[in-house]
């Protein structure tokens, strides 16, 4: 760091001084940091101010005038994403399975330049048996199904029919035997099957059309799009971690919108920045104005405790400290019972509990307090 950005090391964040040493002319990096430093005390909140309070203000009123909408991909009809309330409310719920998971899949050259993005396309996209096959055949005398495959298919794919015999052999192993013939696949019903006969085996041709034989498990359908200069995947599905195993995906670029895999594959701090750019990019296709740092604070509550809790009594709400704060949300009840039980002590010194008793709050005026001496 340069010496005359030094006195401001404990002063300024260090990405601000970086920004300064890059930016600034090397003569006048003091002169331009004072200014920085006056903009950053300008900036930063005042003692005892409720910011919890101003942020649910802020995100809640606009979020009442969002609409109730589904954002849908011209020309899929199937590639459907959760947008406007419904999806705000699954991020600050912190739910485990949402109703559009996606991923936004960005490539190495010479993929990204649309060179081979149907080949990278297929490799991604989750193939079952159903979709290679193209003829059904019935042998009720031996008990046996022919399977028929689409060669064009297995050839977009790199499969034969031997590879696609070994894969799905383990899924149906209890059912049948599967045997490779010619440019076909046969599937047997195993002898404590047949006695079931013919039910058996229409049981076993639903069966094996869902059987996994390639791709990445989850990613049911795949769109490529062109983005300003560069070519990407976007999916109806989600499964980072088998994502990023393959060699042409650039995994600093790729995401999903699934917050709880994020938090798995990439760790806590990355879960709590796609909180923010997730509530965010939802609030501007909206066309509102949320400032930035409402959202950040939302993010550190659901992620302070090192995993993803979601703004809810089983989240966020259960870990307060304070009874008559957790009994303001829901259950009152049960909670008063279970402190009474505990014995627990509240200290009264945040804003639910105080307006509950009709008292100062002690936050912004009400913080200070006048001590003066009685005259004797």
């Amino acid at each position: 760091m340069h010496k005359d950005l030094e006195e401001f090391q404990e002063k300024l964040p260090l990405k601000l001084l970086d920004e300064i040493e890059a930016l600034a002319p090397a003569s006048k990096l003091k002169k331009v940091a004072k200014k920085v430093l006056e903009e950053y005390e300008a900036a930063r909140i005042d003692a005892g101010e409720a910011v919890g309070l101003i942020s649910a203000e802020s995100i809640g009123e606009p979020g009442t005038q969002m609409t109730l909408n589904t954002f849908h991909y011209a020309g899929v009809a199937e590639m459907n994403v959760t947008m406007g309330l419904p999806r705000i409310i699954e991020i600050l719920d912190g739910r485990k399975s949402i109703s559009t998971p996606s991923m936004e899949i960005f490539l190495k050259s010479p993929y990204n330049k649309g060179e081979k993005i149907r080949e990278a396309a297929l490799q991604i996209k989750e193939t079952k048996l159903g979709d290679v096959v193209s003829e059904y055949g019935m042998n009720i005398v031996d008990l046996k199904i022919e399977l028929k495959f689409s060669a064009e298919r297995i050839k977009e794919l790199g499969l034969t029919p031997a590879a696609i015999g070994k894969v799905i052999e383990k899924p149906l192993a209890s059912d049948a035997q599967v045997k490779v013939e010619g440019d076909g696949l046969t599937l047997r019903l195993k002898e404590k099957e047949e006695g079931r006969g013919l039910n058996a085996l229409y049981r076993l041709k639903e069966k094996c059309k869902e059987v996994y034989v390639s791709g990445i498990k989850g990613v049911r359908q795949v769109l490529p799009v062109k983005r300003k200069d560069e070519y990407l995947i976007i999916t109806f599905g989600s499964n980072l971690k088998k994502l990023f195993e393959l060699d042409f995906v650039d995994t600093t670029r790729t995401t999903t919108n699934d917050i709880h895999e994020i938090s798995e594959v990439l760790g806590v701090e990355a879960a709590r920045q796609a909180i923010i750019d997730e509530v965010f990019r939802v609030i501007e296709t909206q066309g509102l104005d949320v400032d930035i740092r409402h959202i950040m604070l939302v993010a550190d509550t659901m992620t302070a405790s090192g995993e993803i809790k979601g703004i809810t009594r089983y989240g966020v709400v259960s870990e307060k400290a304070s009874v008559l704060a957790r009994a303001s949300f829901e259950t009152p009840i049960k909670h008063v019972i279970n402190a009474a039980l505990k014995g627990e002590v509240d200290t009264l010194n945040s804003v639910v509990e105080n307006v509950m008793l009709n008292q100062t709050v002690p936050v912004g005026t009400g913080l200070p307090s006048l001590v003066s001496k009685k005259e004797k």
